[in-house]
């Protein structure tokens, strides 16, 4: 008998481009890429900058602080897997360095997250091979 795919989160699949992302996360670090032709920093990982086009990119550890910009409470689950996780809170985070990114609150009612609210990452290991980046109040 087959086992109910429904129930279990997706995980994410690791590429050339986001491998050591993934990897420094695992190691406890938020590592963005910073362009060294013309300085953007970008959270995304790619194989080129986003503002200039150079491949000239390298890892350092982000801070982990940022503030939130934007959020939304689910209330209604996607599918099965997340059932239980409901209420909570999707957010989009300034980080400190520049870069946005969407992530989770983790630690506290989603019903308490405002605009500007300070945050810093937190690391939660889901397997031995994935940890993903969500946010707490700082």
């Amino acid at each position: 008998m087959a086992s109910d795919d429904s129930t279990r989160k997706p995980l994410p699949a690791p590429d050339a481009d986001t491998a050591a992302f993934w990897r420094g996360l695992r190691h406890g670090e938020l590592l963005l890429q910073h362009c060294r032709r013309c300085r953007n920093v970008q959270y995304y990982q790619q194989a080129t900058c986003r503002e200039c086009g150079s491949d000239e990119l390298e890892h350092k550890p982000a801070t982990g602080r940022g503030k939130v910009h934007s959020f939304s409470v689910v209330y209604r689950a996607p599918g099965p897997a997340f059932k239980t996780d409901v209420p909570y809170a999707v957010l989009l985070v300034e980080l400190a360095e520049g870069p946005r990114m969407i992530s989770t609150l983790t630690g506290s009612d989603p019903e308490d997250v405002t605009f500007d609210m300070e945050v810093e990452l937190a690391f939660d290991q889901v397997s031995d091979d994935v940890t993903l980046p969500r946010f707490r109040k700082a």
